[in-house]
């Protein structure tokens, strides 16, 4: 999301251009979305590094010897090329930035849409709320005409997390620079003085978890093992969510299975229970050791279905 802040910074000191990854394909540094500035001296940002940003650096550095609104599409195969042997493919925009058609960057934020249209010599572009779809990294390349739709920043998987104590701040500390957006919560007013932490009274934590869009990971570790079973069985009874992490022993999920059970929470939504939470192997029990371990398992789940652009 930098970008959006560093563009019309840049813009107004002079020439800039933008690389921009409309589509990937196989193994690939970076996806769908990923920007970076170039100027004539300097980078902001990255597309993943090695012989790709190298060669798309200087395209943007030739585009800006253009008039403003120049642009190109650029495939790159990742292989003997380039001196790679990844064996994906990137289709980059590389333009020369327009600062006087930059309008669009006051309705821009994360989780709008970016449409750009290109047109000779120049890009049109406004902001609204969907719907994208795929573009592909093969095939005819988009040219004039063309109408690029992309969720700005693309998907962050929101994080659910119940409880700030010490292992909950170590979550929140190592999130950042994650695809994970943070929606914190405790319900003792002690931790109102944390930043990032939304204390809501022990009633209303359950409906924190029916709010819960179903994309989201949800993952408890209260102070309270009442307060655990309750929001796990609102978790275990609502639309099913991508993950449903509970924090604790073999002991504690048998005993939590089983009280499930006699509520008559089915055997499907019981399954759906991740306890102990973290990547298996990962045996430490400092704070920070059980957060990599279980932010590494949250970034193993299957990404959105939404994709980053479409032409048509």
């Amino acid at each position: 999301m930098d970008w959006l802040d560093q563009l019309p910074r840049l813009a107004a000191r002079g020439p800039v251009a933008m690389i921009s990854v409309l589509a990937t394909e196989g193994s690939a540094p970076r996806g769908a979305g990923t920007r970076m500035l170039v100027t004539s001296e300097a980078e902001f940002g990255t597309i993943g590094g090695g012989a790709l940003e190298f060669r798309a650096v200087e395209q943007a550095r030739a585009v800006l010897a253009h008039a403003a609104g120049t642009w190109r599409v650029q495939d790159y195969p990742l292989g003997p090329l380039l001196g790679q042997c990844c064996g994906g493919r990137v289709r980059l925009l590389v333009e020369h930035i327009d600062a006087r058609a930059l309008g669009w960057l006051a309705e821009a934020a994360e989780g709008r849409v970016l449409v750009s249209t290109l047109r000779p010599g120049r890009i049109e572009r406004y902001v609204n709320d969907g719907p994208a779809a795929g573009l592909s990294a093969r095939g005819d390349r988009p040219r004039e005409g063309a109408r690029l739709a992309e969720v700005i920043g693309g998907f962050r998987r929101p994080l659910y997390l119940f409880g700030a104590g010490h292992v909950g701040q170590a979550i929140a500390r190592h999130v950042a620079g994650l695809p994970i957006r943070l929606a914190w919560f405790d319900t003792r007013p002690v931790f109102e003085t944390i930043a990032g932490v939304t204390v809501v009274p022990e009633g209303a934590a359950g409906q924190c978890v029916a709010e819960a869009p179903d994309e989201a990971a949800l993952v408890i570790l209260t102070h309270d093992h009442g307060l655990d079973y309750r929001l796990t069985l609102a978790a275990l009874t609502r639309a099913p969510l991508a993950f449903t992490g509970l924090i604790g022993s073999q002991t504690k999920r048998a005993r939590f299975l089983s009280r499930l059970e006699r509520e008559g929470v089915s055997a499907e939504a019981r399954a759906r229970l991740t306890c102990p939470i973290g990547l298996p192997g990962v045996t430490g029990k400092e704070p920070d050791v059980i957060a990599i371990a279980l932010l590494a398992q949250l970034l193993q789940l299957p990404a959105a279905s939404a994709v980053q652009a479409v032409a048509a």
